[in-house]
């Protein structure tokens, strides 16, 4: 395909394809590609994706956007995975499009006449994720829907016991297509015991992984371009980039990946005065960005606070005034560990500077390392 959209790799699988290879190809590649497609049995059915399937994805897939090598990845898995009942995990930093991708393969597939139910594990409570995932007081939860697709966001943040039913649940589950995502390491979480190993390979059956939009800034003319169509659609003024402020928001890192670049668009969209947004008016809003981050860092203290709450409140209620207490002690070391492993990753594995970084000696940091059991790469 000339065209390389998600819809173009969709539309190949609907009608047969044996796989999907965009635009330039290595002859190679191609080569054995025919030759094992000459190998494989006929497929039994062919159908087209339908006229609403394809607008629900041009509308509420702009994140989809782009023609870059990683995005085509992320297309041949889609339409592999699409008319199959596999569960899928979709992993990626915030901002890049998990959720757009899972309702791209319940929209495109074979689950799309049923509900798609979407539930942020990481924005609920402990109580609230049980009672939405498995029901209470006779009430049916989200795992017990017939049809359709069940998409849980963020299954990182899964409390234990959340996990421990979940698995009792997909040993015999016939109900919903499962689709999970998260921004974390599962594997690493597996190894630290902070995640079911049993859950994470039920899950992990077919691994899609979104990129994160510094390694397809090629993409970010295209979606800057959509976002802009999008904010006319909503009623604003039609506007346009001039090549200056495309350069400049292709030379930006976006930390916060699509998510970022759709509300800086929307932003421009808003406040810039005339029907050319240009490089001034990028690198203000740019600066203003910056600005609400740094003010917005005095947070940190509350975001810990309310992970706390929501963690650890039930262990502290439950422990009694004579026995002794075990949560201060497992808090420092879940904080900790983290903290310490991303020292010696951003100091390439070196104690002396990653002692440094934490304010500590090496003795202190190695004993530290033992006593987490932090694995030494």
């Amino acid at each position: 395909s000339g065209q390389n959209t998600i819809l173009t790799a969709a539309n190949a699988a609907q009608h047969g394809a044996f796989d999907y290879l965009p635009k330039p190809f290595d002859i190679d590649a191609l080569t054995s590609l025919v030759q094992r497609a000459l190998k494989a049995p006929p497929k039994s059915s062919v159908r087209a994706i339908n006229p609403e399937s394809q607008k629900a994805i041009s509308d509420a897939g702009l994140p989809l956007i782009g023609r870059s090598d990683a995005m085509q990845e992320v297309y041949r898995i889609i339409a592999k995975v699409m008319n199959t009942d596999l569960t899928v995990l979709i992993e990626g930093e915030s901002g890049t499009g998990k959720e757009l991708a899972a309702r791209a393969i319940h929209q495109l597939g074979s689950a799309k006449d049923g509900k798609f139910v979407a539930l942020d594990l990481a924005a609920l409570p402990a109580a609230e994720i049980n009672r939405q995932l498995f029901g209470a007081n006779g009430e049916p939860g989200a795992v017990h829907q017939t049809g359709g697709t069940l998409y849980l966001d963020e299954i990182g943040d899964l409390p234990a016991e959340a996990q421990t039913q979940l698995v009792k649940f997909l040993r015999d589950a016939t109900g919903a297509r499962l689709i999970a995502s998260t921004r974390r390491n599962l594997g690493r979480m597996v190894e630290e015991g902070a995640f079911r190993e049993d859950l994470y390979y039920r899950l992990n059956v077919v691994r899609l992984a979104m990129p994160p939009l510094r390694l397809r800034k090629e993409d970010i003319p295209e979606l800057a371009r959509a976002f802009l169509i999008r904010a006319q659609r909503q009623g604003l003024s039609a506007k346009n980039f001039d090549k200056s402020a495309i350069d400049l928001i292709m030379a930006y890192d976006w930390p916060g990946n699509v998510r970022e670049l759709e509300n800086l668009v929307l932003r421009l969209a808003v406040l810039s005065p005339d029907d050319t947004i240009t490089l001034r008016d990028v690198e203000r809003e740019l600066r203003a960005g910056a600005s609400e981050q740094k003010g917005a860092s005095g947070g940190f203290e509350k975001d810990i606070e309310t992970l706390l709450h929501r963690h650890i409140m039930g262990d502290l209620i439950s422990s009694r005034e004579d026995e002794e207490s075990t949560v201060y002690s497992r808090v420092i070391d879940q904080v900790e560990r983290p903290l310490i492993r991303l020292a010696l990753s951003v100091t390439a594995g070196n104690k002396v500077k990653a002692a440094q970084l934490l304010g500590m000696n090496r003795n202190t940091l190695r004993a530290k390392i033992n006593a987490l059991g932090i694995a030494e790469e």
